[in-house]
């Protein structure tokens, strides 16, 4: 972080405890601090978290390991701002990325800055169960996704988010709910934003993206907002479950991956095609036990990226640039012991068409251990991970990090 964004971030915080009528400490985990404005017309809540991860990793064959490698980071750090402004119908959330992690990717895309902002969104409940999102905030896509980096049940997510992801994206977004019966709760979330990714400033190439989603939760809410957590901390004392899908389509995507991946430079620009990404996942808990399953599939209308004489686009290894269509299968579960140990396991199938992108079927195998010390804000966890490839070369990895939120 450089120093104008440092004197940005504390001259924030001096003017606002300046000026505020309130001030109280929250307890641990909940924010470093509240404050409420003198009318009591806007609030803050400001936290802290922070990240460290060490990993360590092995090629593997038949005959053993060997080519170990080995790396340690600060792998997130970051300040989150949350409140209401005029009104608590109107809330806001402005989270920063200060890690070298969480600001990579500068391009001409991104203005060659720092991509420091993850989330800065309004949230604006404007009628009954309606509320309407305008910024930058992640789409209402996969469910591993959308579960905070905090909340994990692993050290990090899985490949399937890794490789079908839509991320966040600028524009806006329309959420509901409602009751069929005292319990069963439905979900609903319409999203139009640009297609590009988040810090974007170069405006729209291409076209926009649309995505929908729909949730169902037939034996009522979860506690603590589990349904977005990993593992049961709350220990359900009833079954709990939330199924949900989503279609995210694309219009003349410029990128890899949707609104990720890499762009897909030509002679004339940008190679355009449609994209269409779908999830389906389902979340279930119950004293203690956790399951997480999700499927995605990306299809694209010319996968196969062009000049504008229809040659091929290569990349700088002379391979033809192709859209990363094919599916994926997560499944992850857990248990959570008496004294906040967890022991969970994942297992992670990656299909991309081969006879588009060259790729051959991934299956990774994951064990982990976490022991929550004050839930997700405190905690320390370890996994282990088998990547195997058929015809390349497998990997072996342990990954040891630490998590503490304020």
């Amino acid at each position: 972080m450089n120093c104008k964004t440092a004197l940005t971030i504390v001259s924030m915080f001096v003017l606002s405890y300046t000026h505020a009528q309130e001030t109280n400490s929250p307890k641990f985990g909940k924010g470093l601090f509240n404050l409420t404005g003198k009318d009591s017309t806007w609030s803050m809540n400001m936290s802290a978290r922070m990240q460290f991860l060490a990993t360590a990793e092995w090629d593997s064959n038949k005959e053993g390991l060997y080519n170990p490698s080995s790396s340690m980071l600060v792998r997130r750090a970051r300040l989150k701002f949350k409140g209401f402004a005029f009104s608590p119908k109107l809330k806001y959330k402005l989270e920063i990325g200060m890690s070298n992690r969480d600001i990579s990717g500068a391009s001409e895309h991104t203005g060659n800055a720092p991509r420091y902002i993850l989330d800065a969104v309004l949230k604006w409940n404007f009628y009954q169960n309606f509320e309407l999102w305008f910024g930058q905030t992640k789409l209402p896509g996969n469910r591993e996704r959308v579960i905070s980096s905090a909340d994990m049940q692993l050290v990090d997510r899985s490949l399937l988010n890794k490789r079908f992801n839509i991320d966040r994206d600028m524009g806006m977004q329309l959420r509901h709910h409602f009751n069929l019966s005292d319990k069963f709760v439905v979900r609903e979330a319409l999203a139009f934003s640009q297609g590009e990714g988040r810090n974007v400033t170069v405006g729209n190439l291409g076209g926009h993206q649309y995505t929908a989603h729909l949730e169902f939760l037939p034996f009522g809410l979860f506690e603590g907002n589990g349904d977005y957590k990993g593992g049961d901390l709350k220990r359900e004392k009833t079954p709990k479950l939330a199924i949900g899908m989503s279609y995210d389509f694309n219009n003349n995507a410029v990128k890899t991956r949707s609104n990720q991946g890499q762009y897909m430079v030509n002679d004339a620009g940008y190679y355009e095609t449609n994209i269409s990404t779908f999830f389906v996942d389902a979340m279930f808990k119950y004293k203690g036990f956790s399951f997480m399953g999700e499927y995605a599939s990306r299809d694209a209308e010319d996968p196969f990226a062009k000049n504008s004489d229809g040659t091929p686009v290569l990349d700088s290894k002379g391979k033809q640039v192709v859209v990363e269509v094919g599916n994926a299968l997560n499944l992850q579960t857990g248990y959570l012991f008496d004294k906040n140990w967890e022991i969970s396991a994942r297992y992670t199938n990656i299909a991309l068409n081969k006879n588009i992108t060259g790729k051959d079927i991934e299956n990774q195998y994951t064990l982990g251990l976490s022991k929550y010390i004050i839930g997700h804000k405190l905690k320390v966890q370890t996994d282990v991970s088998y990547l195997d490839i058929p015809t390349a070369t497998n990997q072996l990895m342990y990954r040891l990090q630490v998590d503490i939120h304020f």
